[in-house]
C-alpha cells in the first residue's frame, strides 16, 4: 500500500474506534474511490501517492460543488455536511496557494509567453502550459484559468 493510502486506512480505523461518524464515512467513501481508480482499466494496479492525492482532490472538489448546490437549493444542513466532509479531505491535501502566490506565478508565466511572442487572450494555452506544472495540486484549475484570463486581459 502507498503511504498516503495506508494513512487514510489507519485514520479510518481510528475514526471508527472513536465513533466519529462524519470522518469515518468520508474516509470510507474516499478509500472506495481510490479502490475504484485502482481497478479501472485493463488490470488492477497500486496507485502512487500522487495519484491517490489526485483522487482525494477530486473527491474534495465534489464536496465543494455539492455544498454549493445544496446551499443554492436551500438545504443548509446538507451543505454544512458536505463542507465538513471537504474539510476532512483537505487535511490530506497540500496547502493551496494563496491568491497572491498564484498571481505571481501566473504573471511570471505571462512574461515568459510574451517573450516567446504570444500576446492577448490567444496566449492562454501557452501560459497554462507553463503554469500547470508549477501549480499542480496546489491550486484548482478553475482558479488558475481565471487568474490567467484576468492577467492576459488587463
Amino acid at each position: 500500500m502507498t503511504t498516503l493510502k495506508s494513512k487514510l486506512q489507519a485514520d479510518l480505523n481510528a475514526a471508527i474506534k472513536e465513533r466519529d461518524e462524519l470522518r469515518s464515512s468520508t474516509l470510507r467513501l474516499t478509500l472506495a474511490a481510490i479502490q475504484k481508480e485502482e481497478v479501472a482499466g485493463k488490470e488492477k494496479r497500486e496507485l502512487s501517492d500522487d495519484e491517490v492525492q489526485k483522487v482525494i482532490a477530486k473527491e474534495a472538489k465534489k464536496r465543494r460543488e455539492a455544498a454549493e448546490a445544496f446551499a443554492q437549493g436551500g438545504r443548509a444542513e446538507s451543505a454544512e455536511r458536505e463542507k465538513a466532509e471537504g474539510e476532512v479531505l483537505a487535511e490530506y491535501l497540500p496547502k493551496q496557494l494563496s491568491d497572491d502566490e498564484l498571481r505571481q506565478i501566473v504573471a511570471q508565466a505571462v512574461e515568459e509567453a510574451k517573450a516567446a511572442g504570444a500576446e492577448g487572450p490567444r496566449a492562454m494555452g501557452q501560459v497554462m502550459k507553463i503554469v500547470n506544472p508549477k501549480v499542480a495540486g496546489l491550486a484548482e484549475g478553475g482558479r488558475v484559468a481565471a487568474t490567467v484570463k484576468k492577467l492576459l486581459a488587463g
